[in-house]
Order: C-alpha cells, then sequence, then structure tokens
C-alpha cells in the first residue's frame, strides 16, 4: 500500500477511535480529552499490538511515523498558541499574592521531590548517554506541571469561575503555567548541551527573545488589533499573517535551543487580547487543531507508550511510587501554601486536587522528554500512567472535597440574593414558597413555557418562586467557549436573553417572583435533575423538543428527566394557545393523573375565569369509580367559587384516548398524567410512548408524580395538611 494512503487510513482510524473513547469517557464525567490519550494508547502496543500485532504492524508499520510525527508537531504548535492566547490577564487580578505564593509552593514542592526520586529511578530506569542533572530537571519540571486549559474546563464544568476557589485556582494555574514552562526551558537547554553552564547562552537567548516579544513584537501585534478593529473581521490574509507569525516564532526558539511549542506559545500569550479579535481567531483555528491534528499527537505518543515493558513487581512498584511522588508533591505543596495564606481547610483541599491536574499539558512534556532520550520508553510509559491517573481522579475528588451542594452556597444567583436575605430576616414567619423550576433552552421561543409555569405558580395570598433554568452545555472540552472568561460572557449574554423574556410576562406583578438561574453543564437532563434536588423545587416543568435521533417526542432529554428527577415532573406541549380559560383533565384514578388535577386546581385557584372539566373514562364493563380520597379531601376544602367552575364528567367508552382527542378539540389546555390509559407509559432506556401527545387537539401537559400530591396545594389549603393522606401505592 502506498505509503501517503497508508497515513490516510491511520488518520481515519486514528479520528474516529478518538471521538468514540472521548465520548464514552464524558458520559463517566471524565475530560473527552482523557478518553483521546486513551484511545491513542489503545492503537500502540499496550492493547493493539498486544491483541493483533500483526495487523498493528500492517496499519501502524514504522515507516509512517515519521509522517505521524510532522502532523503531530503541528498539531502542538498550534495547540500551544491556543492555550498561550487563552492566558487571560483577567485571570491573574484576583487573590495574586496568594496565587502567586500558592502556585511557586505547588511547583517546588513536586520539582524537590522529583529531583530526589531522580537520585533512585536515575540508575535503573535512564541511560548512560543522559546526564544525571538533565534527568532530575526534567523529571522535577514533569512532576511540577499543572494542565492549565484541562483545569479551566473542570471549572467552567463545574461552574466554580465566579468562586473563590475558583478565581484562585485559575490564577494559581496561570502563575504555575508560566513557571513550569520556563522550568522545562531550562531543562531541554541542559539535555541539548549536556550540562547547565553549556545552557547558559540558550537561557539568555531565550530571556532576549522573550523579552522581544514581550515589547517589539507586542507592539507590532496590537498593530495588527487596530486593524483588525477597523476592518471588523479576520480576513484572510490577517489570519495567514498570524500564522506565518506562530510558525516563525516556533522556528525562532527551536534555533535558539529550546524547543518549537515555546514559540509557539510565547506568540500566543502576547497576543493582544480583544475578545473579538480572540474569540474569531480561536473558533477559526480550534476546530482542525483540535479534531484533526491534536488526535494524531495522542495516537502518535500512544505507539510510544507500552504498558507491557512494566513487567515486574518491582517495576510496577516504581510506577506507584512516581505516581505517589507526584500527588503528594502537588497536594501536599499546594495545601500547606493555601493553609498559610488564610484559606480554609475544605477550599485548600479542593485547591490541591485542581492543582494535580496535568493532562494533554503532561503529554507534551513527556514527548519532549522522549523525543531528546532524557527519559526512556519505560519512564515515559510510567509518567503517561501519572498523567492520566492524576487528571482522572481530579473530577471526582473534586465533587467529595467540594460537593456541588457547597458551590451553590458559594454562588448565589444574583436574584436569589435578596429573596434569601429577606428570608433569613424574617425567618420566624418564612414560610417556604411553591417553586417551579423551568429548563429554557431557548428564551427566544419558550414564553409560553414559563408563562404557563407563572400562571400555575403564582398567587396573590401565597409565596411562589418560577426559576427559568438555561444550562449552557459545551460538547467539547478545549473549545474556546468553554473558557471561564468566555463562559461567563455566554452566562451574561443568556442571562439578560432571560430577562427580557420576564419582562414580557403578564400580569406586570408576578415578574419580581421570577427568578433565572444560568449555569454551565455537561449534561442538561443531569444537572436539572441535580439542581431541582439542590433548589427543592416542587416542580420541573419542561418543554417538548424533537430528539436528533427519535420521532418520540417524549424521548431524548424529556425522556431522562421524566425517568429520573427526583421531583414531579410536567412536560408542556406548546399549541401556540395563549389562552387559559378552559381545562381538561383526563382521569384514570392513578398518582400522575391525581398531579394532573393538582395542577389544573392551583390553575383554576389562581384565575377566576378558568373552567376545568374533569373526563372520568371509564371502559364498557367497568363500574363507576370513585376520584382518589385525599382528592375528595382537597376537594372539598376548595371555596365554592372555584368548585363552580369544575364539571366532573363520567363517560364509559371502548376507546378513551379517542374520547379524550374529542373533548380535546373544545378545550385549551389537556393535563394527562402518565397512563397507559391515555397511551403515555414508559418503556426501555427512559423512552415514554406518546400517543395521546400526536393526537391531542389542544396544547398538552403530560404529568409524572414523584412527590406526595399534597405539595402542591398544602400552601394554598392549609387545612390539607392536617389530613392524614391516604395515598395509592
Amino acid at each position: 500500500m502506498h505509503i501517503v494512503v497508508l497515513v490516510l487510513v491511520e488518520v481515519l482510524i486514528v479520528i474516529g477511535l478518538s471521538r468514540l473513547v472521548g465520548l464514552g469517557f464524558r458520559s463517566i464525567k471524565q475530560p473527552l480529552v482523557i478518553g483521546e490519550i486513551v484511545a491513542g494508547i489503545m492503537l500502540g502496543p499496550s492493547l493493539f499490538g498486544l491483541v493483533a500485532p500483526h495487523l498493528a504492524v500492517t496499519l501502524f508499520p514504522p515507516e509512517t511515523f515519521p509522517f505521524l510525527n510532522v502532523l503531530s508537531q503541528v498539531g502542538l504548535i498550534f495547540f500551544m498558541f491556543l492555550i498561550g492566547l487563552e492566558l487571560n490577564p483577567k485571570y491573574l487580578a484576583g487573590q495574586l499574592e496568594v496565587a502567586v505564593l500558592t502556585s511557586h509552593v505547588s511547583i517546588l514542592m513536586p520539582f524537590s521531590l522529583g529531583t530526589l526520586l531522580a537520585v533512585l529511578l536515575y540508575p535503573l530506569v535512564s541511560n548512560a548517554s543522559v546526564s544525571f542533572t538533565a534527568f532530575a530537571l526534567f523529571l522535577g519540571a514533569a512532576m511540577s506541571i499543572t494542565a492549565f486549559p484541562v483545569l479551566a474546563r473542570i471549572i467552567t464544568e463545574n461552574n466554580l469561575q465566579g468562586t473563590r476557589l475558583g478565581t484562585l485556582a485559575l490564577t494559581c494555574a496561570a502563575v504555575d503555567d508560566v513557571t513550569a514552562w520556563c522550568l522545562l526551558a531550562v531543562a531541554i537547554a541542559v539535555a541539548r548541551t549536556g550540562n547547565f553552564a553549556g545552557a547558559i547562552p540558550t537561557i539568555i537567548a531565550s530571556i532576549v527573545y522573550i523579552g522581544l516579544m514581550l515589547t517589539v513584537g507586542r507592539w507590532f501585534l496590537q498593530r495588527l488589533a487596530k486593524h483588525y478593529l477597523r476592518a471588523g473581521r479576520l480576513s484572510q490574509l490577517l489570519l495567514a499573517g498570524i500564522y506565518m507569525g506562530v510558525v516563525a516564532s516556533a522556528l525562532i526558539t527551536e534555533l535558539i535551543g529550546i524547543h518549537l511549542i515555546f514559540g509557539a506559545f510565547l506568540l500566543g500569550a502576547a497576543m493582544p487580547k480583544n475578545e473579538d479579535l480572540v474569540r474569531e481567531l480561536a473558533v477559526k483555528t480550534e476546530d482542525f487543531v483540535l479534531i484533526f491534528l491534536l488526535p494524531i499527537f495522542f495516537a502518535y505518543s500512544g505507539l510510544r507508550t507500552e504498558i507491557g515493558l512494566l513487567n515486574r513487581p518491582e517495576l510496577w512498584f516504581l510506577c506507584a511510587l512516581v505516581l505517589g511522588v507526584a500527588i503528594a508533591g502537588k497536594y501536599i505543596g499546594t495545601y500547606v501554601a493555601a493553609r498559610v495564606s488564610g484559606i480554609n481547610k475544605r477550599e485548600a483541599s479542593a485547591l490541591g486536587w485542581l492543582m494535580n491536574t496535568r493532562g494533554l499539558t503532561e503529554l507534551i512534556v513527556l514527548n519532549i522528554g522522549l523525543e531528546l532520550g532524557v527519559i526512556s520508553p519505560l519512564i515515559f510509559t510510567m509518567l503517561v500512567i501519572m498523567a492520566l491517573v492524576t487528571t482522572f481522579m481530579t473530577s471526582p475528588l473534586l465533587e467529595w472535597t467540594y460537593p456541588k451542594k457547597l458551590i451553590r452556597l458559594d454562588v448565589i444567583e444574583p436574584e436569589l440574593e435578596a429573596e434569601t436575605a429577606t428570608s433569613a430576616n424574617d425567618a420566624d414567619t418564612y414560610i417556604r414558597p411553591y417553586r417551579i423550576l423551568v429548563p429554557v433552552a431557548n428564551p427566544s421561543t419558550q414564553k409560553g413555557l414559563v408563562q404557563l409555569a407563572v400562571s400555575i405558580a403564582l398567587s396573590s395570598r401565597h409565596p411562589a418562586v418560577v426559576n427559568p433554568l438555561s444550562l449552557i452545555e459545551f460538547e467539547e472540552d478545549y473549545a474556546f467557549e468553554s473558557t471561564p472568561v468566555e463562559a461567563d460572557r455566554l452566562i451574561a449574554q443568556r442571562r439578560q436573553q432571560l430577562e427580557q423574556l420576564i419582562n414580557t410576562l403578564e400580569p406586570l406583578e408576578t415578574r419580581s417572583h421570577v427568578h433565572p438561574i444560568v449555569r454551565i453543564s455537561s449534561n442538561v437532563a443531569r444537572e436539572t435533575a441535580q439542581i431541582a434536588a439542590l433548589e427543592q423545587v416542587d416542580l420541573i416543568l419542561v418543554g417538548w423538543h424533537r430528539p436528533a435521533f427519535s420521532s418520540n417526542r417524549l424521548g431524548g432529554r424529556v425522556g431522562q428527566l421524566l425517568s429520573t428527577a427526583p421531583v414531579d415532573v410536567a412536560v408542556f406541549l406548546d399549541r401556540g394557545s395563549d389562552r387559559l380559560e378552559s381545562l381538561l383533565v383526563p382521569y384514570s384514578a392513578n398518582i400522575h393523573d391525581d398531579l394532573a388535577l393538582i395542577l389544573a386546581l392551583r390553575l383554576l385557584i389562581n384565575h377566576e375565569t378558568c373552567t376545568l372539566q374533569i373526563l372520568h373514562v371509564l371502559p364498557d364493563n367497568r363500574l363507576k369509580d370513585e376520584l382518589n380520597y385525599e382528592l375528595d379531601i382537597m376537594m372539598e376544602q376548595l371555596p365554592s367559587s372555584v368548585r363552580d367552575r369544575i364539571e366532573i364528567k363520567i363517560v364509559q367508552a371502548p376507546e378513551a384516548i379517542q374520547t379524550v382527542v374529542e373533548a380535546s378539540k373544545n378545550v385549551d389546555l389537556t393535563i394527562a398524567g402518565t397512563s397507559r390509559t391515555w397511551g403515555i407509559e414508559r418503556q426501555t432506556l427512559g423512552r415514554y410512548t406518546d400517543q395521546l401527545v400526536i393526537q391531542c387537539c389542544s396544547s398538552l401537559l403530560i404529568t409524572r408524580r414523584y412527590s406526595q400530591v399534597t405539595a402542591h396545594l398544602a400552601s394554598m389549603l392549609p387545612d390539607i395538611s392536617s389530613q392524614e393522606p391516604t395515598l395509592r401505592n
């Protein structure tokens, strides 16, 4: 097979497997990049070469490695440019003195432990051609790395960017990044010259070049930024000039004697941080780099990672020792420095786990070391395992140390702050408000959903709150939009859109009870359920949407919420009617229909002109059935002005669904529980059947009950809370 064709086949395999494994890791709340690194290792001798050695050699012969290496190097150059581009001075604005101390101690401790470990490892896993100084410097630098890009994404995904912990972690990581790259540059210079004295000219030349880039280079880049502002867009000519600058800067640092990646990183860091320019430049650059070039780098690394080299217990012991030193050095250094700076124990511990994140940055460092011959394939494999484990453990340990309920206390939504303060001041008379959570994917099209929530929740006599919830989902870990600064911009933009929606709600006095919540999320359904539990909401009211890969109207995220949310859920299918004058509740005496009836009663109580028809459909061979005993009690508690607007109609019919469909022609809203009677029942994989959903002529509200039905009317009818509930199981 022709070598070019073979390389293209390899690229095809690499991209496909990287995406597949990456998505698998995302499903277990791990960064997508960890899955892509694992995919690269799977293609190498650690798995593919072990299971099918002949096929592995056929698909990935050694003669293709130089081509993969070239693509990898190009990918790394532009990825490092993106990292430098993201290094925003805003990250250095908060708690800088604390961050400088913490980050430098978090480098000094693992660096010192790494150099001590080098005394043990050097005679065992190194070769005589490498000086001990170069080996120790490189191992210390590898232990000191914190992957700023991965850490930034973890902070964004956990909505920590607005907390003291998130701000401090970002500042520490930014300072750590700059310092660690300087240490690595020194280690590379020593490795290439053989000793520290020989590296001094390289170090001096590097300092001179950095100074030129941050003065003359920055002045020139600012002129480019002014040209961009005048033009209003990033033209192909301007983009070509920037890319030429990236490559030229990379070549200069290579000629100086450090490495290509430093020049690219430096140019990115020196770029003016105009928001529009940085965003457009990152968006134009990142897709090809992240989707095409970076997975090739992971595969190239994986082809050189051979876990089978750890073939003796003592080697696994050394690997565990490397891992232990790396974790302990970062954690203890960070924790002690943070505590000395006055940070409390929990935040200091969480910061220690965050700073242990190594990820892709560590893999870049290790490949440089292997390429220079500073580390052997054996120690390379040990350090790759260390990089994977330390990154993999960050999210679960962060959740254990600093769970979401504490993040919620640390970040109070602006609109809820006043409400919380009022509640605290009036603790003796405080009554927990009835609360509805309304997931809003598109504020411009879901006014009807929020208006219905307001109609159900708000009463002139009883406290209630509606929380429109907008979750911004990021599909890519390294996309520029998932950086904390950009995430804050998107959150502010979405909050403004929700405020505009709230200002259109009627009646006017209800708007003060509607408080939006905007968060970042990696899994909308799961995050919605978690927020519902944390906020102690009474009902999730979600809009219908057609899933991308299914015609089922109650599938996808809606089906997940119906199946997993730990609170009552209602799904609204808006047929475009703004009226709520006539309601229909088909009733078949199950707990989900009970909830449908209760929500209808709330609407009836809140709207004096609204009427309700309860349609009790019985099969031809079935005797008359009564309503739930508890509901009978509730009906008796209703004021006569409300009872007079309720019609209970009991009919016998062979086709219950068709009877309801016919009745829905004459009402504004039908409210039905998830019941086999109405063609709405749970199926496998979180799906629900949707027969009534398809055929209903009016707007439709589908209800699924989780909590006791009395919760929805207890605040409006206080006497009910004293009744002994008699509920169906």
